[in-house]
């Protein structure tokens, strides 16, 4: 197999050196160039021919923001961006993601010593899972899916009890925070089920994300804190670096945050969160699988699906997820009710909370 053509982009020289010889380090990967700006990388795009680009974000002449919108409307390339872990860093890293970018790798919080290496494995590995990437939703910038609200006539929401308190459960990761964006934005303002919502992301940028997601919806986005009595109409996200429970407290569910281990390499896990909703015997539940890395949630859904008999399971097509490993570990379980594309969930999400 070909190597994986990278382009680096960053306006430290020490940065640029460090990548390239972490990279370089792996067969898989060739450093074709690099770039001291984005008005460098873009007059170096056509030369480089590159398949997957670096980019940091804060680059004097033209910063990584605006390299990477003026790429993914003229060239579409899957970005990785190298983010500062600081507040103002993981407000423009979800702008970036919310303009295309494929994902990102925190800097090391160091200003003395940006010792890369505690990285590389994970940059490796998205560079890799980058190149085989579905960027076709990634262009979809300022886009709003309206949902194909006569699509779902195939009587899922199937249900003869009497209508019983409703919960939504969402688990995502690569691409996840884009489908977020599209499926959030299209519930309605009375939405009636509380949203949980675990989101693969390091801990300083969730907040980030539920601030953006939540200036942009119609329901109210958070950050999950413990303890807290869940409202519906409100989407609850998983702290970076903490699992998500939920757990009945009397009449109400009640979210509850851990630090117990990760679940196969991830905390917050959507394992978890499923396992802690299988519980719940009296709540109908809607759950879904959405784009992202590996096999997260597919265990987790199967636990619902044996423990509970009013749980209704979603995964996203692979037509429009960016990277379709969750959605299709998920679906291999035997376990999904219903495959379909971004633009069709929230339109599937509501008709199962408004269902009686």
């Amino acid at each position: 197999m070909e190597p994986i053509k990278v382009l680096i982009v960053d306006d430290s020289a020490f940065m640029r050196t460090m990548i390239k010889d972490l990279l370089s380090s792996d067969k898989r990967i060739q450093v074709i160039g690099t770039a001291r700006n984005g008005a460098d990388a873009i007059n170096k795009l056509k030369r480089y021919e590159p398949d997957v680009i670096t980019m940091d974000v804060e680059m004097p002449v033209m910063n990584g923001l605006d390299c990477l919108e003026k790429i993914m409307n003229e060239q579409p390339l899957p970005i990785i961006m190298l983010s500062s872990t600081t507040v103002e860093g993981a407000e423009n890293t979800i702008a970036a993601i919310q303009k295309g970018a494929f994902d990102f790798v925190p800097k090391p919080s160091s200003t003395i010593s940006f010792d890369l290496r505690q990285v590389k494995d994970e940059l490796i590995k998205k560079i890799i899972e980058a190149q085989r990437a579905n960027i076709k939703p990634l262009r979809l910038r300022n886009q709003t899916f309206k949902g194909k609200q006569n699509t779902a006539t195939d009587q899922v929401f199937s249900y003869t009890q009497k209508r019983n308190n409703k919960l939504v459960l969402i688990g995502s990761s690569t691409g996840g925070p884009r489908a977020l964006e599209f499926v959030i934005k299209n519930l309605p303002k009375n939405f009636a089920a509380p949203i949980l919502i675990v989101q693969h992301m390091p801990k300083g940028f969730t907040k980030s994300l539920a601030e953006r997601l939540n200036f942009a919806s119609a329901i109210e986005v958070k950050e999950a804190e413990h303890g807290e009595i869940l409202r519906n109409g409100v989407a609850y996200i998983a702290p970076g670096g903490k699992h998500l429970k939920v757990r009945q407290v009397g009449h109400s569910i009640v979210s509850s945050l851990t630090t117990d281990d990760p679940v196969k390499g991830h905390r917050p896990s959507v394992d978890t969160l499923f396992f802690s909703a299988a519980k719940l015997k009296n709540h109908q539940k809607i759950a879904i699988v959405l784009t992202g890395m590996g096999s997260d949630g597919a265990y987790g859904l199967e636990v619902l699906k044996h423990n509970t008999d009013n749980t209704y399971t979603i995964a996203e097509s692979e037509n429009t997820a960016v990277i379709y490993g969750m959605p299709k570990s998920a679906i291999q379980t035997g376990y999904v009710d219903k495959i379909a594309d971004l633009d069709e969930i929230a339109c599937h999400i509501t008709r199962f909370v408004n269902e009686r």
